[in-house]
């Protein structure tokens, strides 16, 4: 009788790892992401109008001030960065879903050469037009509209790692989900020092916690660094030194064809 419940016992199916590390593809080629996207807005940023295209805050409350103040030239290029950049992420979305549904694996090459065509297309051609805005006519815009287009394209591509929400463009999700992972790491600390006792799965999450945390400072300190290395690269090479961002998606294209990140992408989905 013992036999056969051990034998039974053995058949049972072990239960699925859900270590973040599992992720580590996902998690290098977010870390290179990021590090592109703080490169591509300081350099949107130095190159055109002075304005962040990577994220939506900003150009969100410009769009409200140049409402009541009239600033009509300040209205536009909020507006095209707004709706660039949504357009971009409902594409890029488009795509994926898309290209799951007819079983393509390496959907997210497609997404990403395309904001890689955008950026390097700006850099060739936009250079002078986006370096001189006040004489460029409507070119400026039109830069903006890549920059932005790209960006939501890119946020767009890579949505989350498993269970963990990611954004790839923007810090201030991830500074928020930080900070709740350290509270959440400090009292379970806190509970260990005092003594009480913590399950087995009380543990793990909180090593995972650990894990998670310790990737968004990353995520974090990969967008400072981005934006450093754009900093000093503008002031060399002007918009070519988007040909680095156009180099890193590369590296991602790279890395999905040997871990296909759009189907990982559809699995994690399900898991939020």
């Amino acid at each position: 009788m013992r036999d056969g419940l051990a034998v039974q016992k053995s058949r049972v199916p072990a239960a699925p790892s859900h270590g973040f590390e599992k992720h580590w593809p996902k998690i290098l080629v977010a870390l290179v992401l990021t590090f592109a996207s703080g490169l591509v807005d300081i350099i949107g940023y130095l190159g055109v109008f002075h304005l962040f295209t990577a994220h939506l805050t900003g150009a969100t409350v410009q769009l409200g001030r140049s409402l009541i103040s009239h600033n009509w030239i300040d209205l536009l290029s909020a507006g095209v960065i707004v709706g660039s950049f949504v357009s971009g992420s409902i594409f890029g979305r488009a795509v994926i879903e898309a290209g799951s549904r007819r079983g393509i694996h390496r959907i997210a090459s497609v997404t990403l050469a395309m904001e890689a065509i955008l950026l390097a297309y700006l850099a060739e051609t936009a250079l002078h037009a986006a370096a001189a805005p006040a004489n460029a006519g409507t070119q400026p815009y039109s830069a903006l509209s890549l920059l932005a287009g790209a960006m939501g394209i890119q946020t767009a591509t890579l949505t989350g790692i498993g269970p963990l929400t990611v954004h790839t463009t923007f810090v201030t999700g991830m500074i928020n989900k930080l900070a709740q992972l350290v509270s959440h790491i400090a009292f379970r600390a806190y509970d260990m020092l005092r003594k009480r006792p913590l399950s087995g799965a009380v543990l793990r999450e909180w090593h995972e916690d650990i894990k998670r945390a310790a990737f968004l400072s990353t995520i974090w300190v990969f967008y400072v660094g981005g934006a450093a290395f754009g900093t000093w690269s503008y002031e060399k090479w002007q918009l070519r030194a988007l040909f680095f961002a156009v180099g890193m998606l590369t590296l991602a294209i790279i890395t999905d064809q040997f871990v296909p990140l759009s189907i990982q992408e559809e699995i994690e989905q399900s898991e939020r």
